[in-house]
């Protein structure tokens, strides 16, 4: 009986460290930003943060990264939102109070949604990745030839893809679907950086979400509610995508036909 009680002594106190130490990272990534406005170093806070993945012999160290790249997109996606942030035309005012919330977005990921292994929460890891990804590559890639942005879309598309296709036991030919979605988000990125349109957020003018960033969740969204179909019943049943496929085209219609307009160039 002593005995399982220091277990569960030593269990709430290695929890409570790996909240503590998460809560560190983001907090310590956000002062880096503000204070010294290095994406540089903050991304160093973020690859330390990730020495678990290394601490196993060499040969396990590829399978890690390719497992941790979805929390690697999100933890890098924050610091360039952040960084974005710290640097637009908004009110110092404004600056911290964004930076603040968007602190506490990335410690529930952190601390809810990344260590989370049921299905549906790898499914919204991925979109996450895919979202976050996304936005930040096209709010950055003004300075940056279109190879770069195409080969980043395509890695984030891969590696989300991989990362939920994980989630599926019998799956067999999951590399070879990773890089097809991969190539479908890299091509549209091709087009959408010739034709790039991003939308202010309400009372936040300096903060923009690029139209494509939207279409390629909706779009993966779409996906998986049609592979989970033909997953669990050998098929594509029209009951499980029908909703998904009239929401995903409508949202992208109002978007391409009506929203262009209102949205602003970059």
């Amino acid at each position: 009986m002593e005995f399982l009680k220091l277990v569960r002594k030593k269990s709430f106190f290695s929890e409570l460290t790996y909240a503590l130490l998460n809560m560190a990272l983001a907090i310590a990534v956000t002062l880096i930003v503000y204070y010294t406005s290095s994406i540089l170093l903050a991304m160093i806070a973020v690859i330390i943060s990730k020495w678990r993945v290394f601490a196993v012999r060499p040969r396990y160290w590829w399978a890690n990264l390719r497992s941790n790249m979805v929390d690697f997109t999100v933890s890098a996606s924050v610091v360039l939102h952040m960084y974005g942030i710290h640097v637009s035309n908004l009110p110092d005012s404004s600056k911290l109070p964004i930076m603040i919330a968007l602190t506490i977005l990335y410690i529930g990921w952190l601390l809810f949604l990344k260590p989370r292994s049921k299905r549906s929460y790898v499914i919204a890891q991925a979109g996450v990745a895919i979202f976050l990804g996304s936005t930040a590559l096209f709010t950055t890639w003004y300075d940056w030839p279109v190879s770069i942005v195409v080969l980043g879309m395509w890695i984030n598309g891969f590696t989300a893809t991989q990362h939920a296709l994980s989630a599926y036991e019998k799956e067999t030919h999951a590399i070879f679907l990773s890089l097809v979605w991969g190539f479908v988000i890299a091509e549209i990125s091709w087009v959408a950086y010739h034709w790039a349109v991003a939308y202010p957020l309400p009372l936040l003018s300096g903060v923009m979400i690029p139209q494509v960033s939207i279409i390629v969740t909706l779009l993966s969204f779409l996906a998986f509610k049609v592979y989970n179909s033909l997953y669990m019943h050998d098929k594509v049943r029209s009951a499980d995508v029908l909703m998904p496929l009239l929401f995903t085209v409508g949202i992208i219609l109002v978007l391409l036909v009506a929203f262009t307009r209102v949205g602003v160039a970059i």
